[in-house]
């Protein structure tokens, strides 16, 4: 009969995320990983050999949880039109906490860094974007609306801009009043682009 495994992986992976969150990513280790989980490294190596999938799980596990929170918010709405959308809106409207922005600041060096580790959060985005396209009234009006989003959700998350309550509740306004329209196609352009 086996020894029981008692090491809880969430717990190592929190260690890792507080890890990551005060030394940044390139700085993560097994050995720093265990010495904040308190354990030994033989156990962080047990469910992850190498630095690289460890950060992996940190940022599956970050995704999933994003996944998790925007389904809610969408589930929250109940029956609306283009409730994918303003489901995303909606759930922007709590700004990033600062143990979130540090964490992704320093997992955005790994990303940047390396290819194979971005690879959960571009998986993540192609299924929302191609639920967005296939679930909302006007589909290239909410995938502008989504881009606008995202694109205040970085700079926030990256510490570059950061607005007032009422200037940030107006501006998230603005952004779902772009999922209501039909975006204008210049002379000579093509619509189905």
């Amino acid at each position: 009969m086996g020894r029981t495994r008692v090491i809880d992986r969430e717990a190592v992976l929190c260690a890792a995320e507080r890890v990551v969150s005060r030394e940044g990513a390139a700085r993560l280790t097994l050995e720093a990983v265990a010495a904040e989980a308190g354990i030994s490294k033989a156990s962080v190596l047990y469910d992850y050999k190498t630095k690289q999938a460890l950060i992996r799980a940190v940022i599956e596990r970050r995704v999933s949880a994003e996944n998790a929170r925007l389904g809610e918010a969408i589930d929250r709405l109940g029956p609306v039109p283009d409730r994918v959308i303003r489901g995303r809106i909606a759930a922007a409207s709590r700004s990033v906490s600062d143990a979130d922005r540090a964490v992704a600041l320093n997992l955005a060096a790994a990303l940047a860094q390396d290819t194979e580790l971005r690879a959960p959060i571009q998986e993540a985005y192609r299924h929302q974007i191609a639920e967005i396209l296939e679930k909302s009234s006007h589909p290239r009006g909410a995938l502008l609306a989504f881009l606008a989003l995202e694109g205040l959700k970085l700079l926030e998350c990256l510490g570059l801009c950061s607005w007032p309550e009422d200037e940030r509740k107006r501006l998230l306004e603005e952004i779902a009043s772009l999922a209501d329209r039909v975006p204008t196609v210049l002379p000579g352009e093509d619509r189905q682009r």
